[in-house]
Formats: C-alpha cells, sequence, structure tokens
C-alpha cells in the first residue's frame, strides 16, 4: 500500500479519460488524415505519448494494486 498516491477512484478516472483521449485522437486522424510534418509529431507524438502513458501507467497500477485506499496484505 502507497498511502501518499493516487486512489483506485483517482486512477480509473485517468484510465477512463486516457481511454477518451486516444479514442478522439483516433477520430481526428481518421476524419481529418494522417497529418504532415510538425503536426504529425504534436498530433502523434506529444498527445499519444501522453495519454498512451497515463493509460498503461494507471492500468499497471490498478493491476498489482498500487494505490493509496488499496487494502494491507
Amino acid at each position: 500500500m502507497n498511502k501518499y498516491g493516487p486512489s483506485r477512484k483517482e486512477l480509473k478516472f485517468r484510465l477512463y479519460v486516457s481511454v477518451g483521449g486516444l479514442v478522439f485522437m483516433a477520430i481526428a486522424i481518421a476524419y481529418r488524415g494522417m497529418p504532415q510534418g510538425p503536426a504529425m509529431f504534436e498530433t502523434i507524438g506529444i498527445a499519444g505519448a501522453f495519454f498512451g502513458g497515463t493509460f498503461l501507467w494507471s492500468l499497471k497500477k490498478l493491476l498489482r494494486k498500487e494505490y493509496s485506499d488499496a487494502p494491507d496484505p
């Protein structure tokens, strides 16, 4: 148990927001087409890394039960 980390509820919220961000990004790319030049770095690089990283981090914490309100083993 990590008493200073985010709670389970907050991790679930972060997971849902990151999934929503990835879905909206995929819809935008499907609708507008693949961006060119610096827009590709901004759209796929920065936004993809942020939402993808948040998704993976939150999922890992939830699966390993590493949140502040987890019961003691």
